[in-house]
């Protein structure tokens, strides 16, 4: 449940959307539609536990933002988001995917699942890789040079679904996304809100960011 949301950066000025309010169970799918530069991402990055909302209260799977902002960054994560999911254009796709296992691996598995022998957590981290790829419609051996193409030579919507799949790598409970029109033609767009939605129907709450929201959106 999210009322009047009002986020602000890290300089302290006001940002965002209020006056909203909206209520979404698993697997919804959640467009938050508006003109650029009219606070959609600060929105999104605040329901994300990402930036701290000014004004307001929000609950997502459980925890109340502001105050459990942590319990809400554990369940969720983001893609395509500038400045803070930005791809690296001179490493390759598959480093990235590498790089994303190894931090889940590092940082995201519980005490137990880090004492389990390497070999185990190995496969563990190539079965999070495998499914996130799958999820996001991403197939590497299509890529012009694989896994090892770099992500200056991927067009936009191979670059969109590669930031999606990074994402799903933590397996989420809840995924932003931004910039889903963005650089994008018509049928791209389509093709982009056709993956937001199995996404959805996977039940993965998603929030996607849009200028113009498609039929069947939570608005």
């Amino acid at each position: 449940m999210l009322s009047r949301p009002t986020a602000s950066d890290s300089r302290g000025l006001a940002a965002g959307r209020s006056g909203i309010t909206v209520e979404a169970g698993p697997g919804a799918l959640i467009a938050v539609q508006g003109a650029s530069g009219a606070g959609r991402t600060c929105l999104l990055l605040a329901l994300t536990g990402r930036m701290r909302a000014t004004e307001g209260t929000a609950t997502v799977g459980g925890a109340r933002l502001p105050k459990q902002a942590a319990a809400v960054r554990r369940i969720s994560a983001v893609a395509d988001v500038a400045g803070a999911t930005d791809l690296d254009p001179a490493l390759t796709a598959g480093e990235h995917l590498r790089e994303r296992a190894l931090l889940q691996r590092r940082f995201g598995d519980s005490l137990r699942g880090l004492l389990r022998p390497r070999r185990e957590r190995t496969a563990d981290a190539g079965r999070r890789v495998g499914s996130a790829l799958d999820a996001a419609g991403l197939d590497l051996a299509a890529l012009p040079k694989g896994a090892r193409t770099v992500v200056r030579d991927l067009d936009r919507p191979q670059t969109l679904r590669l930031s999606v799949a990074l994402a799903l790598v933590v397996r989420p409970h809840l995924l932003g996304v931004d910039g889903t029109d963005l650089k994008l033609s018509e049928a791209e767009r389509a093709n982009a809100w056709a993956l937001l939605r199995s996404l959805a129907d996977a039940r993965t709450t998603v929030v996607a960011v849009c200028g113009e929201a498609p039929g069947g959106t939570v608005r």
